[in-house]
C-alpha cells in the first residue's frame, strides 16, 4: 500500500481482523506532533547567540535546565564570588601595602596574598567563622566590602534554595506516576461503536479530581506550499473523574465525530494523531498536574477491549497492572460506525456486516445487538 504497510488478515472464528505490519525495505518514518511521553519535537530556530529570551525570565530557564547543570550552577555561583570577593580584599591589602611590610597595621590581619584574601572570602560567606584571619575596625573600605558579600551570600543562598525546592516539586516528575494505556480499542459499549483508551494512577495516593480531553490532529499541506495543523475536539463520555482505580475513557463514534465515518481499511490510510491530556491537581502538593500522550492509527486496536484489572477482595479492591496495557479479542462489525447505524434495523435489532475471511472460505455475519452494556452475539 502507500502507507508503506501490508495488511494481514487473522482469522478469529468470529470475523476478520485487520491488522499492520511494516514493509520491510519500505519504511516510510513521520515526525509525529507529539511523543508517547507527551514531549513535542519541535526545535526553535533563532538568531546565532540570541539567549535574550532564557535570561528575561531567568528563574524558569534554571528550573527547566537538567540536575546536572543546575549542580554546576550551584559550585560555580558559590566559587566564583568566593574569587571575586577574595579578590577585592587582595587590592585592598595590596593598596594598604599589608602585601609588602609586615610592621603596619593590617586591614584584615594575616591576610597578606591572594590566598589569604581567598580563605578570608570564603569563611565570609558561608559564616565559619573568623580565628587567625579577621577585619579590623579601622578600614572602612573592608567594613563595606564585607556587607556587601553578606547581603550577596543571603541573596543567592535564597535563589539556590528555591530553585533546588521548585525542581523537587516540579510537575513533571509527578506526571509521571500517572499514565495511559500504550493503545486505543474500538469495540461495542450498549450498541454504540466506541473508542476507549485507559488511564490509571500507579501511585497509593489517589487522584479524586481530574479532567480528560482529547484532540484529533491532522497535519495539513496547503496549496502554497507551508504545512497548518488541523484541531478537532473529540467529546468525551464523562471527563470529570475521580481516579481512584483505573479508569476507561470513552468517546462514543457518533454523529459529529471526526472518526464517524471511519472504517477499518480507511484507519490503515489516515495521517492524524489522537493526543490526549489528563489535567489534575496533586493531593499531597495542591500543585496543578497534566500527563498527556498520543494514539496514532497504528495504535489503535479495532475489535479489542481491555482486559479487566479490578477484582473484589474481602477487604479491599485489588488492582492488577500486569492487565493494564493487555488487549483481548471481541466480535465487532468491520464497518464504520456510520455504516452501523444506517444497516441496523430497528425491528429485529440486527445488522448485516459485508462478507468476511473464515477457514479459506467467504460467508455472510449477521450481528445482533442487545440492549445489555458490551454484549455481542454472533448467530
Amino acid at each position: 500500500m502507500s502507507t508503506g504497510r501490508e495488511e494481514q488478515v487473522v482469522d478469529t472464528c468470529y470475523t476478520t481482523i485487520h491488522t499492520l505490519d511494516k514493509q520491510k525495505g519500505k519504511k516510510q518514518k513521520r515526525v509525529q506532533y507529539m511523543k508517547k511521553d507527551g514531549k513535542f519535537p519541535v526545535m526553535f530556530l533563532k538568531a546565532p547567540g540570541d539567549w535574550s529570551t532564557y535570561f528575561v525570565d531567568i528563574f524558569t530557564t534554571l528550573i527547566e535546565i537538567r540536575w546536572r547543570v543546575m549542580f554546576l550552577v550551584f559550585f560555580l555561583s558559590y566559587i566564583i564570588s568566593w574569587l571575586l570577593f577574595g579578590f577585592g580584599y587582595w587590592l585592598i591589602a595590596y593598596v594598604n601595602g599589608d602585601t609588602e611590610s609586615v610592621e603596619n597595621n593590617p586591614c584584615v590581619e594575616n591576610v597578606r596574598g591572594f590566598t589569604g584574601a581567598f580563605l578570608f572570602s570564603m569563611e565570609t560567606q558561608a559564616t565559619i567563622g573568623y580565628g587567625f584571619r579577621y577585619m579590623n575596625d579601622y578600614c572602612i573600605v573592608a567594613i563595606v566590602v564585607v556587607t556587601v558579600q553578606d547581603l550577596f551570600s543571603c541573596f543567592l543562598d535564597t535563589i539556590i534554595i528555591g530553585i533546588v525546592l521548585a525542581k523537587m516539586a516540579s510537575a513533571r516528575k509527578r506526571a509521571q506516576t500517572v499514565g495511559f494505556s500504550k493503545f486505543a480499542v474500538v469495540n461495542l459499549r450498549d450498541g454504540v461503536m466506541c473508542l476507549s483508551w485507559r488511564l490509571g494512577d500507579f501511585r497509593g495516593n489517589h487522584i479524586l479530581e481530574g479532567v480528560v480531553t482529547a484532540q484529533l490532529v491532522r497535519c495539513v499541506r496547503r496549496p502554497q506550499g507551508f504545512i497548518a495543523w488541523s484541531y478537532q475536539d473529540l467529546t468525551i463520555e464523562e471527563p470529570e473523574i475521580a481516579l481512584t482505580t483505573p479508569a476507561t475513557i470513552i468517546h462514543k463514534l457518533e454523529p459529529g465525530s471526526p472518526l464517524y465515518s471511519v472504517d477499518p481499511d480507511d484507519l490503515l490510510e489516515e495521517n492524524f494523531e489522537l493526543v490526549v491530556a489528563f489535567t489534575y491537581t496533586g493531593d499531597s502538593t495542591g500543585m496543578l498536574h497534566q500527563t498527556r500522550t498520543t494514539y496514532t492509527p497504528a495504535d489503535i486496536r479495532w475489535g479489542q477491549r481491555f482486559k479487566d484489572v479490578l477484582k473484589v477482595g474481602k477487604k479491599h479492591y485489588k488492582v492488577d497492572y500486569a492487565f493494564f496495557n493487555e488487549t483481548i479479542w471481541v466480535p465487532v462489525p468491520m464497518v464504520s460506525a456510520e455504516a452501523f447505524s444506517r444497516k441496523r434495523h430497528p425491528e429485529d435489532g440486527r445488522i448485516h456486516v459485508p462478507s468476511v475471511k473464515r477457514n479459506g472460505g467467504t460467508g455472510h455475519v449477521t450481528v445482533e445487538i442487545t440492549e445489555e452494556p458490551v454484549v455481542q452475539t454472533f448467530l
